[in-house]
């Protein structure tokens, strides 16, 4: 039988593969920005931080999950969370259901000694609520990495794809509403790729959930990874018809930032460049996150994920430059024109 650290180091193999990507559209090219010909400001005084969780982050950026635990993943979770360090942004690990069931795989995703004034979100699926995890089990995912908050992620047309998924979705409001009423470290609930819509965000802000982050469609097909690693032909023959399913990112906070007063939103999905970014903030985001770009750059090395990072940054300032902004706060107040 194939090891967990095996078939997890499958699916990074299978993320940073052409299968991973998805055909649908994050929706950030229907908008552009109005072009201001007169900012009036210093470009080097534009300061694009901003808080979470108590933390200062020097972009408003994350580094989103994408790995679990043991084999490649101890080292990749390493250098993403120096990068996290090192240019204070965010940090979340991907699901730690595996170390809670083998003690073994926590050093996969003990990176706070490597991060220790980043923000850091430890992860476990909402679904595994089902399974047997409990609010002791959340506590111990958080208290594993010192972390910041919780992720509970949202996957079900991912679990419908993977042999013994776990799909039994039913009743998970009321035990996401449960954690975060009893949970001391605030919960942030997050899908994976597929969207979460404005109607699924106001229930889970009304049960407590401290943010949403949407993960739209227009970065990582999970249906195509299963395509290419599942032995049935049913599923692989579904997944193929699923590949570009899901709500566009930019839609999804569009939509989200409209419909639910007060609600926190971290836009992913697509989000893979500095302008991107910038129109995500102004639709309606306080932060962004990527999780495939970061993974294909760590793989080549540290240095290039560097250079990635600065990217954005530069990306991102140029944006606010000409449309004359000089912080986030004023971004968010940016126009966009819809194309």
């Amino acid at each position: 039988m194939e090891s967990f650290s095996s078939k997890k180091d499958r699916h990074i193999d299978f993320a940073l593969s052409e299968c991973a990507k998805c055909t649908a559209d994050a929706g950030f090219d229907d908008y552009r920005f109005e072009h201001n010909a007169l900012p009036e400001i210093d470009f080097s005084e534009i300061g694009t931080s901003t808080e979470f969780l108590g933390r200062k982050l020097n972009l408003p950026l994350i580094i989103s999950s994408i790995t679990g635990g043991g084999g490649k993943s101890e080292k990749i979770n390493r250098l993403l969370a120096e990068i996290a360090n090192d240019f204070g942004i965010g940090f979340a690990v991907g699901s730690q259901a595996c170390a809670l069931r083998d003690p073994l795989l926590e050093n996969s995703f003990k990176v706070r000694k490597y991060a220790p004034n980043a923000l850091i979100l430890s992860n476990l699926g909402a679904a595994d609520l089902n399974y047997g995890f409990s609010l002791d089990d959340c506590k111990k995912a958080v208290d594993m990495i010192e972390a910041d908050g919780l992720f509970l992620h949202l996957n079900p047309l991912h679990e419908a794809f993977q042999a013994n998924g776990t799909t039994n979705f039913s009743g998970l409001l009321k035990k996401i509403e449960s954690i975060c009423s009893k949970l001391e470290t605030p919960v942030i609930v997050k899908e994976v790729g597929y969207g979460i819509s404005s109607t699924v965000a106001q229930k889970l802000i009304n049960a407590g959930v401290f943010a949403i982050e949407v993960a739209g469609a227009g970065s990582i097909s999970w249906s195509g990874i299963e395509q290419e690693a599942s032995e049935n032909i049913v599923t692989k023959t579904a997944a193929k018809i699923f590949q570009d399913w899901g709500n566009p990112t930019a839609e999804c906070v569009r939509s989200i930032a409209q419909d639910v007063k007060n609600a926190k939103i971290i836009a992913s999905g697509g989000v893979d460049d500095g302008l991107k970014m910038a129109k995500a903030i102004a639709l309606g985001a306080d932060l962004c996150g990527n999780a495939s770009a970061f993974l294909q750059h760590i793989v080549i090395s540290k240095s290039d994920c560097e250079n990635f990072v600065k990217s954005l940054a530069f990306e991102l300032k140029t944006a606010m430059f000409c449309t004359g902004c000089k912080s986030i706060s004023e971004l968010k107040s940016a126009k966009l024109v819809r194309k």
